[in-house]
C-alpha cells in the first residue's frame, strides 16, 4: 500500500469514478453507497429509542423477569443474526484484503460492510429490549428495515449477474448470502405479526409470560432467557457475585421451572413405561430403555447435534495452523498479475479461495470456530446434565411409588431388604444419570476419531497412520486399567467398613477401654484393619497412576513413532505446517480414546442398573384394596388440593396429565347390609404373608364400634398379623374383610417395632395433622413424654435421629403411641404398645390414654398386649392361638363358658401381679432411660469448640457486611492445609513429586521445540529448490488450474509439494540442497532421547502424586487415630459421637481417594498452562501485552466462581442426605404410613426432596458451564492474539516455532478451565484436611506418670488399703470441680457403699481412682503409692471395675473377657462359673469361642452384666469398683451378684456406688455424699439409727 494514499470513498484513480454515465445503478460505487441506507436508517431511529425508552428505566436495571416473554420464531431470529454478523466480518475481510491490491483505496469495498455489522448488533440489542418489556409495536422499525436492506442488497446481487461477476468471485457468493439472509430475517418479522397480530389487525393477540416465571420462587431461568444469555450462562452472573458478600442459601436458588420437576418427568416416564403394556400381552415387563428413550430421547438427540458440531469445529484448529504457517511469509510475493479489474466496477473481485491463504484471516476464522465449539460443546454438556437430572427425578419418583406399593411380604420375607432399596436410590439412579451425561460421547467419539485419522493421513500420508495406532492400540489397556481400578475400589470400601465398625465400637465403648487400658489393643486391631485397607489404596493408587501416565504418554509415543517412521520411509522431514498440524491433531486424537474407556465402562453399570430396577419395578404389589375399601370415594379434587397440583405441567397441551395415580384409589360404593355397631368385620378368612403356608386361618371376628376390644394370647400366635390382615397388608387367600363406612379411610396405627420420622418431636407425634395446642398437650401427658421432652435440648423441636440423638425403646415407642392418639380417626390399632415400657408408665398409659382419652371420644380401640391384668377393662376379648381365634367374647362370657382359660389367665395375671411387687425396681428402667438421655446432652455445656469454628465464622460475616473483609475471608485458598496435607506426606515425596513434575513438563517443552527446530532447518534451500521448474508434468497441470478443491490446493501450494514427491524432485535434480542426511539422523535421535526421557518422567509424576496421597493418607489417619484413642474422657462428653465418626468416615474417604487425583490434575493443568505460556512468550514476546489484562479477567472469574462452587457444592451435599433419608424411612414404616392412608403426603414430601436437591445440583452444574464459557472465551482470545502477533513479527525461517506456539495457544484453551476447578475442589476437599487437623490439635491424657513402671512392685496393689486425702477434682479446667476436699480412709479387704443424689459426685469418685479426670489437688493413696505419680497403663490394669451399662465388644467370649491373652481357660471357666454363666456358655456353640455379636445384642442385658462380673474376676484385682452396676437388672440376677461379690471377692476391697440403697445395707461402711463433699460416713447401722440422717432418709424411700 502506498503510504501517503489519500482516503476516498469510491477511489480517485479515475476521474469516471463517481461519473454516471451509463445509468446510476451501473456504477459499482453508487450501489454500495446505497447499502448503506437501511443501516444508517436502522441506527438513526433506534438509538433514540433505545436511549430515552431504555434509560429511563434504568432505575429497573434489572428488568423482573415476570415479563419475559419469547415472540414467535425467537431462537430463529438470534441463530440468523448471527450468521448476519459472521457474514458481514467476512465482507469486512473481502473488503480490506481486496482493498490492499489496489492502488488507491476504496472505501466502498469495506465501508458498507462495516456500517452493516454495527446495524445487526443494535438490532438485535434492540430486539431484546423490545421482547424483555413486551412492546411489540416498535418491531416495525426492524421490519422496515429488514425489507430495506433485502432491496438494495438484491440490486447489488442483479447487477453483478448483469454484468457476468458470477460464483467464483467471493464477492458474489457473500452477496447473495446476505439477500438470503435478510429475505429469513424479513420472514420471521412477518410471522411475528402473523403471530401476535400487533399492526394491521384490528385486536392484538394478548399474550401472559409462562406460568413458571409469574410465580416469583423460580430462579433458574435458563429456559427462559434469549438464546445468547443462554449460550453464555449470562444469567447467573448476579447469583455468583452476590455468594462474595454472602453465601448461597436454599431461599435464594428458589424453585426448579414446572417443566424439570421431578412430577412432570415422572408423568413423562410413567406414560412411556405404562403404553408398553399392551393388550394381548399384559405380564411382558416393559422395557426401562424404551421408556426412557421416549420420555427423554429428544433432548438426548439436540445434544448429540451440538456434540457433533462442537467436534467437528474443533478440527479447525489443525487446519487453520497448517494455513497459517504454509502462508507465513508468502503473504507479500501476492502477485497483481490477476487482478480482475471490471470494467464496470474498477474494482478488484477476488477469487473464492484467495481469502483462506490470507493469514490473518486464518487467524481470525480460527478464533470465531474455537468460540463457536466451545460454546456449542458446553451447551451439548448442559442439555445431557439437565436431561439425566429429569431423568434421576423421574425415576426416583417411580421407586417411590413402587415402594409405597410393596407388599409387605415381600419386605418381611426378605426378598427386598431396606439396604437394596437404599442401592436403587443411591447407586442404581445416579449410575443412569451418568451414563446420560457420557452417552452423547458413545456416538460422538467413533466419528471424531475416523475425522482425525483421515486429516493425519491427508498431512502425513502412511506414516500418521503408525501414530493413530498407537493411540488405538492402546485404548483397551486403558479399558482394563479402568476395570481393575473398580475392583479394588471394592475391596478398599469393604476393608474401610470393617473398619469404621471397629472404630464406632471403641468410641462407643472408650470408657471401659480406658479404665481396663486395652485402648492400645483395640486400636492395633483397627490399625490391622487399616493396613489391608491400605494395600487396597495401594493397588488403587498404582492402577490410577498408570491411567495417569498412559494418558500423558499417548501422544508423546505417537508423535515419536510418527516421525520416526516418516524419517525412515521418506528420509527427510515434514514441513513445519504439517508437523505442527499433526501435533495438534494427536492432542485432539487422545481425549476422545482415554474417555472411551471410561463410557464404556459407565454403559455396562448402566445395563446392571437397569435390570436391577426393572426387577423391582416388577415385584409383588400390595393387593387393590378395593374389597375393603367402603364406599367413601374420595373425589379427584379432594386429591387435587391435598397435593397442592400444578394445573397445567406441559404448557403446550394444557391438563394433559392428570393425576391419574397419584390419588388414593377412589372408594367403592357401600352395601346396606352391615349393622352400625361393628367397626370391622372379618369372615372367614383366611390369610398369608406370600409363602404358601397360612398364618392365619379360619377367622371370623367382629370389632365392636366405640368400644376397647383386647387380642391376647402367646407369642408369636398371630396377633399382629391380625392387626396387620385387617389393614389389608395380608394377601387374602379365602373369605373377607368388611369396614363400616365412615371408618376404612382412618386408622390410627402403633406398631410393635416403633417407627419415627427424622423430624421434630413434635411432627412425630402430630403426623401431618393441624396442630391444636390442648389436643397436643393432653396426649404428652397420657404418655407421659413430659419428663423426656424436657431433658432433650429444644424441647420438641429437637429433631429426632440426627446428630447422635438416639432415643431409647420405651421413649420411641411412647413417642409413636402418641402420634396414634392424636390423629383425629375413629379406630386406633395399638400392637403391643407396652412391650418396652415398666409397669408405671403402662398403667399411666392405659389409665390417662386408652381408658380416658380415647374411650371419651368414643374412639374404637383395638389394643394386642401381654399384660392380662387390663383384661378387666376390655369390652370385648379375643383370645388367639397359633393362627387361629380360640375365643371371643367379653370377660364375662369368657369366665362363664371356658373356665379353663379364665383359670389359666388367673395363675397368670397373679404371676405379673407377684412380678409388680417387685417390680420397684422397674421403675429404675425410665429412670435409667432419661438419666442416659441426659448424659447425651450434659456434653452440650461448653459448645463442642471443634466443628463450631466454621459455623461462627458464618455467623460472623452475616453480621459484618463490610464487603472487602468477607470477600477476602471467602475466596481465601487455604494454604495453610495444604501445607500440613503436603507436611504428612512427607518431605522426600514432596520433593520428588515437585521435581519430578517440573522435569516433566521442561522436556515436554523441548520435544516439542526440537520438532520445531528440525522441521524448520533447510527449508529455505528446499523452497529454492522447487520454485525452479522441475515439478513433473502431470503435477503442474494439476496445480496450475484454478480450481483445485481447497484441501488439495493447501496441501500442493506450489511451493510446498508434498515431501514424497519433493524427494523424487530432489533426486531428479541431485543438486545436495536438501537437509543433510546426518543432520537430520543428530536431529532423530535427540528427538528420540527426549521422548523417552519424558515418557519415563510421566511415569515417575504419576506414580510420585499418587504415592504421596497415600503417605499423607496413612500419616493422618494413624494420628488421628492415636490422637482420639489417647484423649482425655472429657473429651467424648463434649464431642458428639456422629461428628467422631465423620473424621473416621467421610473425612478419611476424602483424603484416601479423592485429594491425590485432585492434586494431580491440578498441578498438571497449571504447568501445563504455565508452560504454554512461556513457550508463547518466548516466541512473541509482544504476547506479554495483552496477556496482563487476560490474566486480570481470569483471576476474577476464578476467584468468583471459587466460592459460588463451594456454596452450592454444600447445598447439593445437604440437600442429598435427607432425601436417601425419607426413602430409607418410608421403607420401615411402609404399615403405618399405609394404615394412615398418608401416601400422598409422603409422595409430596419426597417430590420436593428431589425438587430441592435437583435445584441445588442444576445450579452447580451451570456454575461449571459459567466457568467454562468464561476460560474457553479467554483461550479463544489468547490463541486470537498469539496468532495475530506472530503473524505479525514472524520471519520466514521461523515457521516452526509459529507451528509450536500456535500448537501450544491451542491446548492452553483446554486446560483452563481445569485450573479453576480443580482449585474448587481442592478448596473443599482440603476441608476434610481442616477437620482432621483440628482433632489432631487435642491434648493427650498424660500417660507417663513420675514413676517408672518398673519401680512398682509386681503384686501391687496387694492389700487394697486406700487413702483419700483432701481430694478435688474436676473434669476440666475451665470447669467448677465436682469432688471438694474429699477425705476418707478405706482398710484392706473393706466392703465400702457410696450413695447419693443424682450428680452429689459418686461416679467422679470412682473415676478419680483411676486417675481419669483431673486431680487438681490432694491425692489417692492406694497401698503406699500416689496414684498420679503411676503410669496410667499401669495403675488401670491392676484396678478392676464394672459399670453401669454392661459393654460388649465383637468377637469372641473369649476375646471379650480377656482380650490381652494372657489367662488360662481353666481361670476363665472358674471366672464364668463364680459369674452364674457356665452352664450358659457351654450351651453355646463354641463354648469360649462363641460369637459375640456387636454390642453383646445376642445376650440379654442380665447376662451382659455378668460377663462384665466375669471380666472383672479374671482380672484378680484386689480392688474392685463397682459403678451401681445392678441399676439394670432384673432382682434375681441382682441378687446372684451380690452374692458372687459377698463370696469371690472376700478378701479384696470392694467399693460400691449404690444406685438402690438396700444393695448397701449389708456393707461395712457406708459413705453418704452431696454436691462433692462427704454428708456421712459411718457403717450402716450407726447411719441407720439417725432418724433425720440423709441415709436413713434414702432407706425408708427405697422400702
Amino acid at each position: 500500500m502506498a503510504a501517503g494514499m489519500p482516503l476516498s470513498f469510491c477511489g480517485d484513480k479515475f476521474p469516471s469514478a463517481y461519473g454516471i454515465n451509463a445509468s446510476v445503478l451501473n456504477n459499482g460505487c453508487f450501489v454500495d453507497a446505497l447499502n448503506l441506507v437501511p443501516h444508517v436508517f436502522l441506527l438513526f431511529i433506534t438509538f433514540p429509542i433505545l436511549f430515552i425508552g431504555w434509560g429511563s428505566q434504568s432505575s429497573k436495571v434489572q428488568i423482573h423477569h415476570n415479563t419475559w416473554l419469547h415472540f414467535p420464531g425467537h431462537n430463529m431470529r438470534w441463530i440468523l443474526t448471527f450468521l448476519l454478523l459472521f457474514v458481514h466480518v467476512c465482507e469486512f475481510a473481502e473488503g480490506i484484503v481486496s482493498n490492499t491490491t489496489m492502488t488507491s483505496n476504496h472505501l466502498h469495498l469495506f465501508m458498507p460492510a462495516f456500517m452493516g455489522f454495527i446495524a445487526a448488533t443494535t438490532s438485535v440489542v434492540y430486539y431484546h429490549n423490545i421482547e424483555t418489556s413486551n412492546f411489540p409495536k416498535l418491531l416495525l422499525v426492524l421490519f422496515i428495515y429488514w425489507v430495506l436492506a433485502f432491496i438494495t442488497k438484491s440490486i447489488k446481487l442483479w447487477k453483478f449477474a448483469e454484468f457476468g461477476v458470477w460464483f467464483q468471485y467471493l464477492r458474489f457468493c457473500i452477496t447473495a448470502l446476505l439477500v438470503i439472509l435478510y429475505g429469513l430475517l424479513m420472514a420471521v418479522e412477518i410471522n411475528v405479526i402473523r403471530v401476535r397480530k400487533y399492526v394491521f389487525f384490528t385486536n392484538p393477540q394478548k399474550v401472559k409470560p409462562p406460568e413458571d416465571l409469574q410465580d416469583l420462587g423460580v430462579r433458574f431461568l435458563q429456559p427462559f432467557v434469549n438464546l445468547l444469555s443462554k449460550a453464555t450462562y449470562w444469567w447467573m452472573n448476579p447469583l455468583i457475585i452476590s455468594a462474595h458478600k454472602r453465601p448461597i442459601e436454599l431461599k435464594k436458588i428458589g424453585k426448579l421451572p414446572i417443566a424439570m420437576r421431578a412430577l412432570t418427568n415422572y408423568l413423562r416416564l410413567k406414560d412411556a413405561y405404562e403404553d408398553q403394556r399392551t393388550g394381548e400381552d399384559p405380564d411382558r415387563a416393559p422395557s426401562i430403555w424404551r421408556s426412557m428413550y421416549r420420555a427423554f430421547g429428544r433432548p438426548i438427540l439436540l445434544s448429540s447435534t451440538f456434540r457433533y458440531l462442537a467436534d467437528l469445529l474443533g478440527f479447525a484448529g489443525p487446519l487453520c495452523i497448517y494455513g497459517i504457517v504454509r502462508n507465513l511469509g508468502d503473504n507479500n510475493n501476492n502477485t497483481s498479475a490477476n487482478k480482475n479489474t471490471d470494467d464496470h466496477f474498477r474494482v478488484y473481485f477476488m477469487d473464492t479461495t484467495e481469502l483462506l491463504e490470507n493469514s490473518y484471516v486464518l487467524a481470525i476464522l480460527l478464533f470465531l470456530a474455537l468460540v463457536l465449539q466451545r460454546t456449542f460443546l458446553q451447551a451439548s454438556y448442559y442439555v445431557t446434565i439437565e436431561t439425566g437430572i429429569n431423568l434421576r427425578g423421574a425415576l426416583l419418583a417411580m421407586i417411590y411409588n413402587k415402594i409405597l406399593r410393596l407388599s409387605t411380604s415381600n419386605m418381611s420375607m426378605g426378598e427386598m431388604t431396606l439396604g437394596q432399596i437404599n442401592n436403587l436410590v443411591a447407586i442404581e439412579t445416579n449410575q443412569l444419570m451418568w451414563f446420560l451425561f457420557l452417552c452423547p460421547n458413545l456416538w460422538a467419539m467413533p466419528v471424531q476419531i475416523v475425522m482425525g485419522v483421515i486429516l493425519l493421513y491427508n498431512f502425513l500420508s502412511w506414516s500418521a497412520l503408525v501414530g493413530a495406532s498407537v493411540i488405538v492400540l492402546l485404548a483397551p489397556v486403558q479399558y482394563l486399567i479402568a476395570t481393575k481400578l473398580a475392583e479394588t475400589q471394592k475391596s478398599a470400601l469393604e476393608h474401610s467398613t470393617d473398619r469404621l465398625k471397629q472404630t464406632t465400637e471403641i468410641l462407643k465403648g472408650i470408657k471401659l477401654l480406658k479404665l481396663y487400658a486395652w485402648e492400645d489393643i483395640f486400636c492395633d486391631s483397627v490399625e490391622q484393619t487399616r493396613g489391608k485397607e491400605l494395600t487396597s489404596l495401594r493397588t488403587f493408587a498404582f492402577y490410577t497412576s498408570m491411567s495417569i501416565f498412559m494418558n500423558a504418554a499417548i501422544p508423546i509415543a505417537a508423535v515419536l513413532a510418527t516421525f520416526g517412521v516418516h524419517h525412515f520411509l521418506t528420509s527427510s522431514i515434514p514441513s513445519p505446517s504439517q508437523a505442527f498440524a499433526a501435533l495438534a491433531l494427536f492432542h485432539i486424537l487422545v481425549t476422545p480414546l482415554f474417555l472411551l474407556s471410561t463410557v464404556v465402562r459407565f454403559a455396562v453399570k448402566a445395563l446392571v442398573s437397569v435390570q436391577k430396577l426393572g426387577e423391582f419395578l416388577q415385584s409383588d404389589e400390595i393387593g387393590d384394596d378395593s374389597w375393603r375399601n367402603g364406599d367413601i370415594s374420595v373425589s379427584l379434587d379432594v386429591g387435587k388440593k391435598h397435593l397442592g397440583m400444578t394445573k397445567a405441567i406441559n404448557r403446550k397441551q394444557p391438563m394433559r396429565y392428570q393425576m391419574d395415580n397419584y390419588e388414593q384409589p377412589s372408594r367403592r360404593a357401600m352395601r346396606p347390609i352391615e349393622t352400625e355397631d361393628v367397626a370391622v368385620k372379618v369372615s372367614s378368612g383366611s390369610f398369608t404373608w406370600g409363602s404358601n403356608q397360612l398364618t392365619l386361618s379360619d377367622i371370623s371376628i367382629r370389632i365392636p364400634t366405640g368400644q376397647l376390644t383386647m387380642i391376647v394370647g402367646q407369642v408369636g400366635c398371630g396377633k399382629s398379623s391380625l392387626l396387620l390382615a385387617m389393614l389389608g397388608e395380608m394377601q387374602a387367600i379365602d373369605g373377607r374383610v368388611f369396614w363400616s363406612n365412615k371408618n376404612r379411610n382412618s386408622v390410627a396405627y402403633a406398631a410393635q417395632k416403633s417407627w419415627l420420622l427424622n423430624a421434630t418431636v413434635e411432627d412425630n407425634i402430630t403426623f401431618g395433622s393441624p396442630f391444636n395446642k390442648q389436643r397436643y398437650k393432653a396426649v404428652i401427658d397420657a404418655c407421659s413424654l413430659q419428663p423426656d421432652i424436657d431433658l432433650l435440648p429444644f424441647g420438641d423441636q429437637t429433631e429426632i435421629g440426627e446428630r447422635g440423638i438416639n432415643l431409647s425403646g420405651g421413649q420411641r415407642q411412647r413417642i409413636c403411641v402418641a402420634r396414634a392418639l392424636y390423629q383425629n380417626t375413629n379406630i386406633v390399632f395399638l400392637d403391643d404398645p407396652f412391650s418396652a415400657l415398666d409397669i408405671h408408665l403402662s398403667d399411666h398409659l392405659m389409665q390417662e390414654g386408652i381408658l380416658k382419652f380415647l374411650q371419651d371420644d368414643k374412639r374404637t380401640v383395638v389394643l394386642v398386649s401381654h399384660k392380662l391384668q387390663y383384661l378387666i377393662h376390655a369390652d370385648w376379648i379375643i383370645a388367639m392361638k397359633d393362627g387361629s381365634v380360640l375365643r371371643e367374647g367379653t370377660l364375662k362370657d369368657i369366665q362363664t363358658h371356658d373356665t379353663e382359660l379364665y383359670d389359666h389367665w388367673k395363675t397368670l395375671m397373679n404371676r405379673q401381679d407377684q412380678e409388680l411387687e417387685k417390680d420397684i425396681q422397674q421403675d429404675s428402667q425410665t429412670t435409667l432411660e432419661r438419666k442416659t438421655l441426659r448424659r447425651a446432652f450434659y456434653s452440650r455445656e461448653p459448645k463442642n469448640q471443634m466443628d463450631d469454628e466454621d459455623e461462627e465464622e458464618e455467623e460472623e460475616e452475616e453480621d459484618d457486611d463490610n464487603f472487602s473483609t468477607t470477600t477476602s475471608r471467602r475466596s481465601k485458598i487455604p494454604w495453610k492445609m495444604c501445607g500440613c496435607y503436603l507436611s504428612s506426606g512427607g518431605f522426600f515425596m514432596v520433593f520428588l513429586m515437585v521435581s519430578s513434575k517440573l522435569l516433566k513438563h521442561s522436556v515436554i517443552v523441548a520435544i516439542d521445540y526440537c520438532l520445531a527446530l528440525w522441521t524448520s532447518t533447510n527449508k529455505t534451500k528446499a523452497n529454492l529448490q522447487t520454485a525452479a521448474n522441475q515439478t513433473p508434468a502431470f503435477l503442474q497441470n494439476w496445480t496450475a488450474a484454478n480450481q483445485t478443491p481447497a484441501f488439495l490446493q493447501n496441501w500442493t501450494a506450489a511451493n510446498q509439494t508434498p515431501a514424497f514427491l519433493q524427494n523424487w524432485t530432489d533426486s531428479i535434480n541431485s543438486t545436495d540442497v536438501s537437509p543433510q542426511p546426518e543432520q537430520n539422523v543428530y536431529y532423530l535421535h535427540v528427538f528420540f532421547v527426549l521422548c523417552a526421557a519424558g515418557i519415563t518422567l510421566c511415569l515417575i509424576t504419576s506414580l510420585s502424586v499418587e504415592f504421596l496421597g497415600l503417605s499423607a493418607a496413612t500419616n493422618l489417619h494413624h494420628n488421628l487415630l492415636n490422637k482420639i484413642i489417647h484423649a482425655p474422657i472429657r473429651f467424648f462428653d463434649v464431642t458428639p459421637l456422629g461428628q467422631i465418626l465423620n473424621r473416621f468416615s467421610a473425612d478419611t474417604n476424602i483424603i484416601d481417594q479423592h485429594i491425590p487425583p485432585t492434586l494431580e490434575s491440578l498441578t498438571r493443568s497449571t504447568l501445563l498452562c504455565l508452560s504454554a505460556i512461556g513457550v508463547m512468550a518466548s516466541i512473541t514476546p509482544i504476547f506479554l501485552v495483552p496477556l496482563v489484562p487476560l490474566a486480570v479477567a481470569f483471576y476474577f472469574i476464578q476467584k468468583y466462581f471459587r466460592v459460588a462452587s463451594k456454596d452450592l457444592q454444600d447445598l447439593d451435599d445437604s440437600t442429598q442426605l435427607p432425601l436417601l433419608c425419607h426413602f430409607s424411612e418410608t421403607a420401615e414404616g411402609l404399615t403405618t404410613i399405609r394404615a394412615f392412608r398418608h401416601e400422598a403426603r409422603f409422595k409430596q414430601r419426597m417430590l420436593e426432596l428431589t425438587d430441592t436437591n435437583n435445584t441445588a445440583y442444576l445450579f452447580l452444574s451451570a456454575a461449571n458451564r459459567w466457568l467454562e464459557v468464561r476460560t474457553d472465551y479467554l483461550g479463544a482470545v489468547i490463541v486470537l492474539t498469539v496468532a495475530v502477533a506472530s503473524i505479525w513479527t514472524c520471519q520466514n525461517d521461523a515457521k516452526g516455532l509459529v507451528g509450536l506456539g500456535l500448537t501450544y495457544a491451542l491446548t492452553i484453551t483446554n486446560y483452563l478451565n481445569w485450573v479453576v476447578r480443580n482449585l474448587a475442589d481442592l478448596e473443599v476437599q482440603m476441608a476434610a484436611v481442616k477437620k482432621v487437623n483440628s482433632f489432631l490439635g487435642t491434648e493427650s491424657e498424660n500417660y507417663e506418670g513420675s514413676m517408672d513402671a518398673s519401680q512398682v512392685p509386681e503384686n501391687w496393689p496387694h492389700d487394697g488399703e486406700i487413702k483419700i486425702h483432701d481430694l478435688c477434682v474436676r473434669y476440666d479446667p475451665m470447669l467448677k470441680p465436682v469432688l471438694k476436699h474429699v477425705n476418707a480412709y478405706i482398710k484392706p479387704g473393706q466392703k465400702v457403699g457410696i450413695c447419693g443424689r443424682t450428680g452429689s459426685g459418686k461416679s467422679s469418685l470412682s473415676l478419680a481412682f483411676f486417675n481419669m479426670v483431673d486431680i487438681f489437688e490432694g491425692r489417692i493413696v492406694i497401698d503406699g503409692i500416689d496414684i498420679c505419680k503411676l503410669p496410667l497403663q499401669t495403675l488401670r490394669s491392676r484396678l478392676s471395675i464394672i459399670l453401669q451399662d454392661p459393654v460388649l465388644f465383637s468377637g469372641s467370649i473369649r476375646f471379650n473377657l480377656d482380650p490381652e491373652r494372657m489367662c488360662t481357660d481353666d481361670r476363665l471357666w472358674e471366672a464364668l462359673e463364680i459369674a452364674q454363666l457356665k452352664n450358659l456358655v457351654k450351651s453355646l456353640p463354641g463354648g469360649l469361642d462363641a460369637v459375640v455379636t456387636e454390642g453383646g445384642e445376642n445376650f440379654s442385658v442380665g447376662q451382659r452384666q455378668l460377663f462384665c462380673l466375669a471380666r472383672a474376676f479374671v482380672r484378680k484385682s484386689s480392688i474392685l469398683i463397682m459403678d451401681e452396676a445392678t441399676a439394670s437388672i432384673d432382682m434375681a440376677t441382682e441378687n446372684i451378684l451380690q452374692k458372687v461379690v459377698m463370696t469371690a471377692f472376700a478378701d479384696r476391697t470392694v467399693v460400691t456406688i449404690a444406685h438402690r440403697v438396700h444393695t448397701i445395707l449389708t456393707a461395712d461402711l457406708v459413705i453418704v455424699m452431696k454436691r462433692g463433699n462427704i454428708l456421712e460416713y459411718d457403717t450402716p447401722d450407726t447411719l441407720l439409727e439417725q432418724e433425720d440422717g440423709m441415709f436413713a432418709s434414702f432407706v425408708k424411700a427405697d422400702m
